[in-house]
Parts: C-alpha cells; structure tokens; sequence
C-alpha cells in the first residue's frame, strides 16, 4: 500500500513559472503524490478578456455557463500543462488530467444553484489514481468534473474541495495547502495548530474570509473523511514537516457507559 500525499497548489505565485519551477523541485521529495491545481487568477484573466463578469462570494466563483466553459478551458488547458511541464523538468513523470478523463471526478450541483454552474464532487475514481501512482507517475488533477446528472455538463468546483475529496478516496497519509501564504493567521501571528472546532468560528467571525475561508472548510471536510493530517501553508511545507498550520481532528464523541 502506498503512502500517497494529495498536495493542492494554488495562490496568487501560480502563474509565475519561477515559483511553479521550485514547487516543481519541491515535490520531487515528497515521494509519491497526487497534485490538484486551481488557477483562479488566469481565470479571472481570461474572463475580463472575454468581456465576463469576475464575481466570487465566500471565495467561491460565480460561474455562468460561459464562465464554465472558460474554467474547463483555462484548467485542463495552460494551467495543467504549466504544472505538468515544470514537474517532468524537475525529474517527475507527471501527468495531466481534469476530472472528465477516465471518469476521475463526477459532481453534483451545489444545492442552492446562486454559484450558478459550481459542483461539489460526490465521487472519485480512486483505483485510477492509484493505477498511476503505481506506475511511478503523478498525476496533475484540474478540478472541473462532469455533472452527475443529464444534462451532463462541466461543472467547476473548488480546488480545495476537490484536493480534500481526493485525499479522502485515496485515504491519503497527508493533505496538504500550498500556497504564498506560511498558514493560517489571526491577529497577524501564523498558527502552528488549529483544531477543527475552531474553524467554523473563525469564518462566522470574519476571522477567515475568501479563498482561506473556503480552505479552512476544505481541511474540516477532509478530517471528517479520515485524512490523517492536513496542513495549510508555503513551500516550506514540502520539506519540513513541522512548516505550516496543522489542523487538528475533533476528538471522537465519548460513547455513554
């Protein structure tokens, strides 16, 4: 059985190939690993190039159909192959995939449908992940994913979501946030640990807000599933295990005597 890291990469650095290149060279220590990617910058790039409305609430895209299509192009397409290019120059086999290929991801809409064309994974297709992870490559995830339901189409969903349902598929040893932030932060100090129940409070009191907000929400997602340990932070993080805020697990409700 291997030990499988999910190490999701995002953050304002991602489009600068000096930063990708020595995240790249990171990874190569991490042993095997799968990497999901946002790219919510070049998105939001291509969409004011597209005469597009740029709307996100809670950290969260407003996607129309159009937007969708313009995710689906930007994430499978430079962003992915960024990533896959930079790894396989920094000695890993990487390869790219989005959610639609080999049936990776499927999704469902959220619920309240204000994000317009959002999902949320309800299920990974962990034996491939696994198929390749054995084979000594690793594999570069785009969080778009086909909707579960007719009419089948691209529905974007969150890369923090998508990292924690991967690690929880693959009942992976870590997850881990990477990104130009050294953690989570409060009152200007980086926190080494924050325990689950302390995430909720923090959002509802403005503590945490947008694209960490909806990291936090991820990392309490993944620990419910059983991910081991999450952490959230830079670079650094690739090479100390100490580095990062560690988010710590609600311990398990005592069972009456």
């Amino acid at each position: 059985m291997l030990t499988v890291r999910v190490v999701k990469i995002g953050g304002n650095e991602l489009d600068q190939p000096a930063w990708v290149a020595k995240c790249a060279r990171a990874l190569k220590g991490v042993g095997p690993a799968v990497v999901v990617h946002g790219g919510g910058e070049a998105v939001s790039t291509w969409s004011r190039r597209l005469g597009l409305p740029v709307e996100k609430r809670d950290g969260l895209r407003v996607t129309t159909p159009e937007i969708a299509q313009v995710v689906e192009m930007v994430l499978g397409g430079p962003m992915n192959r960024l990533l896959v290019s930079a790894l396989r120059a920094a000695g890993l086999d990487a390869i790219g995939l989005s959610g639609v290929d080999g049936g990776l991801l499927t999704a469902q809409p959220l619920q309240n449908g204000e994000l317009g064309e959002v999902g949320e994974i309800v299920n990974v297709r962990a034996s491939l992940l696994q198929s390749l992870l054995l084979a000594g490559l690793t594999p570069v995830v785009a969080p778009v994913a086909p909707s579960l339901t007719a009419p089948i189409r691209p529905l974007n969903v969150n890369a923090d979501q998508a990292a924690a349902a991967i690690a929880a598929a693959l009942g992976a040893h870590e997850l881990l946030f990477v990104s130009d932030v050294p953690g989570v932060t409060i009152d200007g100090a980086t926190q080494p640990t924050l325990a689950a129940g302390e995430i909720a409070p923090m959002i509802d009191g403005g503590v945490a807000t947008g694209g960490m907000a909806a990291k936090l929400r991820a990392a309490a997602q993944a620990l419910e599933a059983g991910v081991r340990a999450v952490r959230i932070g830079d670079l650094d993080m690739l090479e100390h295990a100490t580095a990062g805020t560690r988010l710590l697990a609600a311990p398990p409700a005592v069972q009456p005597a």
